[in-house]
């Protein structure tokens, strides 16, 4: 059993849950998850079985989209809807649709993010969350990373309350944090903020339209073969280039052999080594000896 599952993971369960609950439905234990959701978070989670677990990476280092909701007027430990308040500020006035679209614009391109205290990220061999739980502060390494588009979803033109809410939706490179996107997106309207709703609607190839949820699956499995629940996990490496080779070459990528470098090798630092419709590698340039290529990690070998 090899290839991808798209699953819509849904909120009140970690992505090591799924994994788990999908082991004993699919009978096997070569299962991976592509990038981890918080438990409070919906959406687009593709899962990798059997050979495909070798790609794993290379889906969880591609772009995500999310739709999120901003609330304002405070915020909380954990940058979203389910910490403690920490900061209170009344709206005042209005604010218009110009001026958010104006932040957006602005945090567009590449930005600086630093994680926030309750996350994933490692400090001294600790994860940040590992401090936050018990009220000690450290200092968190900044990071570059990537907003390719951040719009504003429905129709309105002002708001005004006491706390006022807008919904937004974002594409973004790996290691993003939207919570700390929402909170920034406050900031520089003034005012206290958190990510109050998120849902990921596309990881790599794999959109909402795709997955299918735990109980669709676990349906499936109880009358059909569960392998036709699975795509090729050729769909998870689509953001590299891939070059289609002969049965002759095929068998020397198979066994791992180093190769000159042909004439019109692509710039990429990866490409994917095709044989009959089938990725059986993945191949980049020797860091030491030039003309020559090498295997980043291969698929198939039989």
């Amino acid at each position: 059993m090899n290839g991808i599952l798209p699953l819509w993971k849904p909120r009140g369960m970690t992505s090591h849950d799924c994994v788990f609950k999908l082991r004993k439905l699919l009978k096997t234990k070569k299962v991976g998850h592509t990038g981890t959701l918080d438990p409070e978070v919906s959406g687009v989670l593709p899962i990798c079985i059997g050979r495909a677990t070798k790609i794993a990476d290379y889906i969880t280092s591609s772009g995500k989209t999310y739709e999120g909701e901003v609330t304002l007027g405070f915020s909380t430990t954990t940058e979203d809807a389910w910490g403690e308040r920490v900061e209170e500020k009344r709206i005042e006035g209005t604010i218009s649709r110009d001026e958010i679209e104006a932040i957006l614009k602005e945090l567009t391109g590449e930005i600086i993010q630093t994680p926030p205290m309750f996350s994933a990220v490692k400090v001294n061999g600790k994860r940040l969350y590992e401090y936050a739980r018990k009220g000690i502060e450290v200092e968190r390494p900044s990071r570059k990373v990537q907003i390719h588009s951040l719009e504003l979803l429905e129709d309105w033109q002002e708001l005004k309350g006491e706390n006022v809410s807008f919904t937004f939706k974002v594409s973004c490179s790996k290691g993003t944090y939207v919570r700390t996107l929402a909170v920034e997106i406050g900031r520089r309207l003034g005012y206290p903020a958190h990510m109050s709703a998120l849902t990921r609607t596309q990881s790599a190839s794999f959109t909402s339209e795709d997955c299918l949820t735990l109980e669709q699956i676990e349906e499936y499995v109880q009358n059909e073969n569960p392998e036709r629940l699975l795509l090729p996990l050729e769909l998870g490496l689509l953001h590299l280039p891939k070059r289609v080779i002969n049965d002759t070459l095929a068998e020397k990528v198979k066994n791992g052999a180093r190769l000159e470098e042909p004439e019109d090798w692509p710039q990429s630092v990866e490409v994917v080594m095709e044989y009959e419709g089938k990725a059986i590698a993945i191949y980049q340039r020797h860091p030491d000896k030039q003309g020559i290529i090498k295997p980043v990690k291969v698929l198939f070998n039989d």
